[in-house]
């Protein structure tokens, strides 16, 4: 898995470097507006953007404090230390990758070079208060609410154009060119931004932290709703109980909500290499089915600190597996009702998101389940960890299993449609989901063999 990030750093670094050297040039051709105006007026976006990613994937830094206390270093001394290291993380220097590129194209196309670089700068500032921003609010889950709804709805507004921030924004930064001393407005606020985070937690740096009894309010769940429906019942309510109590639960599902969105990279026109009807099939998959890439495929994994109790219990693999089988059907259904704006772009573009619903709720499902034997993922629910768990014991079946959910329709729709047309492509995708939920009870079987084969290397991942 550590051979995989490296991969993905390697990636993204390199994603930064081409963005950093090309994005001036991309602007000129596609005739936007002067660049480094078109630069400076979605800056605010790329800030926004990386706060939120920043929320959603960064590790928080953890020091065990308690040790430190006995000896004798002062307490800002550790305090600065955890701040400080943060620093060093992926989500900081890889800005440079972009803006250090970026900032000598500038030059070489006249921008006066000290302008250019305290301008580059300023940026950086900013996206370093945005790291001690992202450490209060980890905290704070309302508030990384009420700021990716902003960022989001500003961005939805303009998309829409309904209404543009940028133009009242684009000043701003273009001032820290123009002005080079107003640089001290980001200085200024970085500065503040780790004061703040500073006085926080030193505030909260004492012996006894974390050893008195936390009095917490938890949120009541109505039993009777499901004791109707017995031991599914019982299970459904577990998994509900944990999205809404649970914070990692929640991010995954609320990263999932996020999936409604991606359609309009697909849907609108807006990227000439994704306008055709093969990423219209991946698209529809993509929109309805957040919940399942993003919460359903760590099943059983959600359950790894207790799998244990619970294959002790009067409960079969058949009762458990159908409750998760039922909460991403029902999950699926939900995002596909909020799905249904798409409508506004006609209803050929909506059936790509019906058949991927229809896919999702029936195959998916079960690839999800299928792949869970093999998903030997330990999440500690209590870990400030952004990852999803150490992945001690990754399988290379579980990452192939992943090809099924997306390469099997769209290579069935692209096969049909060479043949027969769309409509046919599109019943095709519809027929092979019927199939599915008719096959549901052979389906089950089969992976309850799987996971009774693989139930004690999986408690031996969970234990360790």
């Amino acid at each position: 898995m550590r051979i995989l990030i490296v991969f993905a750093i390697l990636y993204f670094a390199l994603i930064f470097l081409s963005l950093g050297v090309g994005a001036y040039f991309i602007i000129e051709k596609l005739e936007l507006g002067e660049p480094f105006t078109v630069i400076n007026r979605y800056i605010l976006y790329y800030l926004g953007f990386d706060l939120i990613f920043r929320y959603m994937l960064q590790p928080m830094p953890v020091t065990d404090v308690q040790p430190l206390l006995y000896q004798p270093i002062p307490k800002n001394g550790v305090v600065h230390f955890s701040l400080l290291k943060t620093l060093y993380s992926f989500f900081n220097w890889s800005h440079l990758l972009l803006l250090i590129p970026l900032s000598i194209v500038l030059m070489t196309k006249g921008e006066q070079s000290l302008n250019t670089l305290i301008w580059a700068g300023g940026v950086y500032l900013l996206l370093l208060t945005n790291n001690y921003l992202n450490i209060i609010i980890n905290q704070k889950t309302a508030i990384f609410i009420v700021a990716a709804i902003l960022v989001g709805g500003t961005a939805g507004l303009q998309y829409f154009e309904l209404f543009d921030l940028t133009p009242f924004t684009q000043p701003l930064f273009s001032a820290m060119y123009a002005q080079p001393l107003s640089i001290a407005v980001p200085l200024l606020i970085a500065l503040g931004s780790y004061l703040y985070a500073f006085s926080h937690f030193k505030a909260q740096m004492h012996l006894d932290t974390g050893l008195a009894k936390k009095t917490e309010k938890t949120i009541a769940i109505d039993q009777k709703y499901f004791e109707r429906f017995g031991k599914l019942g019982l299970l459904l309510k577990n998994d509900v109980a944990l999205i809404i109590r649970n914070k990692r639960a929640r991010m995954a599902v609320f990263a999932g909500f996020f999936f409604i969105f991606y359609g309009l990279l697909f849907f609108t026109g807006a990227i000439e290499a994704y306008d055709g009807v093969y990423w219209r099939v991946f698209a529809g998959i993509f929109v309805t089915g957040g919940f399942l890439f993003s919460f359903g495929q760590y099943v059983p994994s959600w359950d790894s600190s207790y799998y244990s109790l619970l294959m002790t219990q009067n409960l079969t693999y058949v009762e458990y597996l159908k409750s998760k089988y039922t909460l991403i059907q029902v999950f699926t259904a939900f995002t596909t009702l909020l799905s249904s704006w798409y409508i506004v772009f006609g209803w050929d573009i909506f059936t790509y998101v019906l058949i991927g619903a229809l896919y999702n709720m029936s195959v998916n499902a079960a690839i999800v389940l299928w792949g869970g034997a093999y998903v030997r993922t330990k999440i500690d629910l209590t870990s400030s960890k952004k990852a999803f768990g150490d992945k001690n014991a990754f399988n290379y079946k579980s990452l192939l299993l992943t090809l099924p959910k997306i390469a099997l329709p769209v290579g069935l729709f692209a096969l049909v449609d060479y043949f027969l047309g769309a409509t046919a492509a599109k019943l095709s995708i519809v027929a092979i989901s019927l199939i599915g939920l008719s096959l549901k009870p052979w389906i089950f079987r089969r992976v309850i063999a799987i996971y009774k084969k693989e139930k004690y290397q999986t408690l031996k991942a969970y234990r360790s």
